[in-house]
């Protein structure tokens, strides 16, 4: 798909989680992309996000890498809300947990599998603009630089340039609380975890860590990892040594001997969500399309989950092999996803505030949170394996991720999810062997005729009606079920794969 030798059919701007996901999504399609990052290596500062939510590691498995991040991670219930930790034990999943690894090694490990696809990263290049057509995107770069592409898709942060660029309004809501976070060294050290007083939230810790039985085991040597409220929100200047031991004093009455920082940073509450994840040839995924508190560590697999709803989208599309229109369910979809952890973070930032009555709430929630049903509904909104998108009424799987269930095969066992590694669409026979046809659709579907005999059952909802067949797309989720009858497999086929090739 080069563009006569000019650009490339992609271009992402951002070499964050999202924007390497969604590179190596188009590229396992076959799409010529192309990422634009304005760091020169692909080194992190900070800590950032620090950890992978049940439903993201699926999709990891669904493309055959997860174990890449199980080896270096820290299996953990990572899922919580109002101070209550949501045990995923129980759920029908092969990873009823969480992962605790920080977002350098997450991007390292996903560069590396980039790189193995062979996608190119521009680095030390920064999109300043763009100018739209009818035919593509020139996107301008610092450097006084341009790059031609079919599409652009902007993943490059909540201070997006390309959404700024491509007139995309960002509403919601401005800050009522600021944080400064830092990795310093300190001659007193403080009581690590988590602590709250009439001030606000805190915590303490360092880097290098170990999960024993649920519990976390610090290191006795090295920097410490710092997080304290401010006094305001709204400072706009980059933080300073100064500002740090400050924040220290007036919530904990004491600096620490705070000295040698690696890096200090701010994050705030501000909650924004992009008015649209799309303008014509112009797509926005990740920060770029929505920012939010970090509490329950959302944001990250938010963006790494709109990447892969994305990618096989645009690349059909980029090929030909769908109308542009497909490209309107990215948002449809996504959007509303994201619309809710604005809402769960906003929620959660509330419940921390130092008040009495706070107190009160956040004690009340958590005791409704220790019911069943409630724990079950939050856990799996809260970890991603709740996920659904709407597409009307129908059997409870449609619009739902599909379990990664052990499949008997004419070529032997196989996993569901092992199905989806070429992120190709799948349809799933459960009934009597050639008993699907899947007519001009064969060179686009893959056909598995396969025999499943356990429960159906789904997070939060439990156990379902089995199916006798079922359409799973590209990103691991249902899009038609049979029962019985193969009534709407050819309009989802239409709707999803591409209309028929004509002749």
């Amino acid at each position: 798909m080069q563009m006569n030798g000019t650009g490339h059919a992609v271009a992402i701007a951002g070499a964050g989680p999202t924007g390497l996901m969604l590179a190596g999504e188009l590229a396992l399609a076959g799409v010529d992309v192309a990422i634009v990052e304005r760091r020169t290596s692909q080194d992190l500062p900070g800590a950032r996000a620090g950890g992978l939510h049940a439903r993201t590691i699926e999709v990891l498995d669904q493309r055959g890498i997860a174990d890449r991040f199980l080896a270096e991670g820290q299996v953990a219930q990572v899922a919580g809300f109002a101070s209550v930790t949501l045990d995923l034990g129980g759920f029908p999943t092969r990873h009823p947990y969480g992962l605790a690894l920080w977002q350098k090694h997450i991007e390292r490990i996903l560069a590396g599998w980039v790189e193995e696809l062979g996608v190119p990263i521009l680095r030390g290049r920064e999109v300043t603009g763009l100018a739209q057509d009818e035919s593509g995107v020139d996107v301008l770069l610092a450097d006084g630089g341009t790059l031609r592409a079919q599409y652009l898709v902007g993943c490059d942060g909540g201070r997006s340039r390309v959404r700024k660029a491509a007139g995309i309004g960002f509403p919601g809501w401005d800050p009522t609380v600021s944080h400064l976070i830092a990795e310093v060294e300190m001659t007193q050290v403080p009581e690590f975890g988590v602590h709250r007083n009439a001030y606000g939230t805190h915590a303490f810790g360092r880097l290098q860590y170990e999960i024993r039985d649920g519990e976390v085991i610090y290191a006795d040597a090295g920097p410490v990892s710092v997080m304290v409220t401010e006094a305001h929100p709204g400072a706009t200047g980059e933080p300073t040594l100064q500002d740090l031991r400050t924040a220290l004093v007036a919530a904990c009455g004491i600096d620490y001997g705070a000295h040698s920082p690696a890096w200090i940073s701010r994050f705030t509450d501000a909650s924004r969500q992009a008015a649209a994840y799309r303008d014509r040839r112009v797509l926005l995924a990740g920060d770029a399309a929505h920012v939010h508190a970090p509490d329950g560590g959302q944001g990250l697999n938010t963006g790494v989950q709109d990447a892969v709803n994305l990618g096989w989208k645009l690349a059909q599309v980029v090929k030909g092999i769908s109308p542009e229109a497909l490209l309107d369910s990215y948002h449809a979809e996504r959007h509303p996803i994201a619309a809710r952890v604005l809402r769960t973070t906003m929620a959660a930032v509330a419940l921390r505030r130092p008040d009495e009555r706070t107190n009160a709430l956040r004690e009340t929630v958590a005791e409704l949170l220790g019911m069943e049903q409630p724990r079950r509904h939050f856990a799996a909104m809260l970890s991603g394996l709740g996920t659904h998108y709407d597409f009307g009424p129908g059997h409870p799987l449609v619009g739902r991720r599909m379990p990664d269930l052990d499949l008997a095969t004419a070529a032997g066992r196989s996993r569901v999810y092992d199905l989806l590694h070429d992120a190709k669409p799948v349809l799933l026979n459960l009934g009597a062997a050639g008993g699907v046809d899947l007519g001009p659709w064969a060179d686009r579907v893959k056909l598995v005729d396969a025999k499943y005999a356990g429960r159906w059952e789904l997070p939060a909802l439990g156990e379902v009606p089995a199916p006798d067949a079922v359409l799973v797309r590209p990103d691991g989720y249902v899009a038609w079920v049979g029962e019985r009858t193969r009534q709407g497999l050819t309009d989802a086929l239409a709707a999803w794969c591409g209309p028929p090739a004509a002749g």
